[in-house]
């Protein structure tokens, strides 16, 4: 699957042409971040954007606010949770009656949104960028996955669960992720997983690549020092 491509004009532009009227914006990934700065500069807001005049830019986690604020972005809240509804708890009421701009995927979960207006907030969801359609899968490597002849399979979005549920279907998947390891690159990912009827074996505590490699490796080094126990021992 190719990079996340940004969306032509439309809502997101009519969004930040209107910039000053938010009082927040949330950013659940650095996708997000990227095409809402592309967008900025096409309807000439860059600087309105990178001096909000709002209370609150707020990011899901450390990746996120890191790439905001290399597009000169300041960050005011990093989620601790690393997702965006525990962005929104973490808030507290901040967010009550605030005008929130929330830039995401067209297959972002609709989870944030409604935590947003359950906590009052006056969501504006636009819609960032797209997630293009994954290459086809090689035949060999769908059944080396469904013989279970691999050991660990790691999932970076929610989409690359769902991309790969195309190919092998969600009640296979469940019985397979009690043979094979999913590992999955942080809490939003691994819901999405587990909310398909998947158990997820590791979960990154950063959402980040590197956060997903130290998973990986913590687990396989508890298995050495304890087995059958490892998981109990977590």
């Amino acid at each position: 699957m190719g990079p996340a491509a940004p969306v032509s004009g439309g809502p997101l532009n009519d969004a930040l042409r209107q910039i000053e009227n938010f009082d927040a914006i949330l950013f659940v990934s650095a996708s997000a971040v990227r095409s809402t700065f592309k967008h900025s500069t096409i309807v000439n807001k860059k600087e309105e954007l990178r001096n909000f005049p709002g209370q609150l830019i707020g990011a899901v986690g450390p990746v996120t606010a890191q790439n905001a604020i290399d597009h000169g972005i300041r960050v005011d809240f990093v989620a601790k949770s690393g997702t965006g509804e525990g962005l929104v708890k973490e808030l507290g009421g901040s967010l009550s009656g605030r005008k929130v701009l929330l830039p995401r995927s067209d297959r972002g979960d609709r989870g944030l949104s409604d935590a947003l207006r359950e906590a009052g907030a006056l969501v504006t969801e636009v819609v960032a960028y797209s997630t293009p359609a994954p290459e086809p899968l090689d035949p060999e490597i769908v059944e080396r996955i469904r013989r279970a002849d691999v050991d660990v399979i790691t999932f970076t979005s929610p989409s690359a669960f769902c991309n790969l549920s195309d190919w092998i279907d969600t009640l296979t998947l469940a019985k397979l992720s009690s043979r094979v390891r999913f590992a999955a690159i942080g809490p939003t990912t691994a819901k999405s997983i587990r909310k398909a009827g998947s158990q997820v074996e590791i979960e990154a505590a950063e959402p980040s690549v590197r956060g997903l490699t130290d998973a990986i490796v913590k687990y396989y080094q508890r298995q050495e020092l304890y087995g059958d126990d490892a998981r109990i021992r977590e």
